[in-house]
């Protein structure tokens, strides 16, 4: 590594000692509590909402969180090792195909939602598994037996239908 590198390693270690950060990425919604300087007060103020994108450089590390409030898109960057920063709390994980979610600057109400995550035993992550495909049937495909059964019975009322009508058209 390089010197400067080796600085920033230090100040990150310095600046996060005794604190945790959640593992978190754009699309998840959390909760960050942030020390607020009132004159003499101070106290602590949440804000809760989806994080639409994060900048990983450093020392320089940035999140920015998005929320409505009263019907108004308000969004806020938030320096990852601030000492302003009191915590981040993971509230639910969200599944998007986006590193930046600024599309959701330009969405109101449902348009807006993102799709939980589920993480459980067994999960794939799409793919099927030989077990999974064994003990579910395919749907819409049936065995050899059963198809030109099937087949010759959807047939059959369409040609009674057919007849009822007026004979059959190929004789014309």
């Amino acid at each position: 590594m390089n010197i400067i590198q080796e600085l920033e390693a230090a100040e990150i270690e310095r600046l996060s000692e005794g604190r945790e950060l959640p593992d978190f990425s754009p699309g998840d919604t959390i909760r960050v509590n942030v020390r607020v300087v009132e004159g003499s007060r101070e106290r602590i103020q949440a804000f809760e909402g989806v994080c639409i994108a994060r900048r990983n450089a450093g020392v320089s590390s940035s999140f920015t969180v998005r929320k409505i409030s009263y019907g108004e898109g308000v969004e806020r960057v938030f320096p990852l090792y601030s000492p302003r920063i009191e915590s981040v709390e993971l509230m639910r994980r969200g599944k998007v195909r986006r590193a930046k979610l600024y599309y959701l600057r330009g969405l109101t109400g449902k348009r807006a939602r993102i799709v939980e995550r589920t993480s459980g035993r067994g999960m794939t992550g799409g793919r099927t598994t030989a077990k999974a495909a064994a003990a579910k049937p395919a749907t819409g495909q049936e065995s050899g037996a059963e198809a030109p059964a099937k087949k010759a019975a959807a047939k059959k009322p369409a040609a009674k239908k057919a007849a009822a009508k007026g004979g059959d058209k190929k004789k014309a």
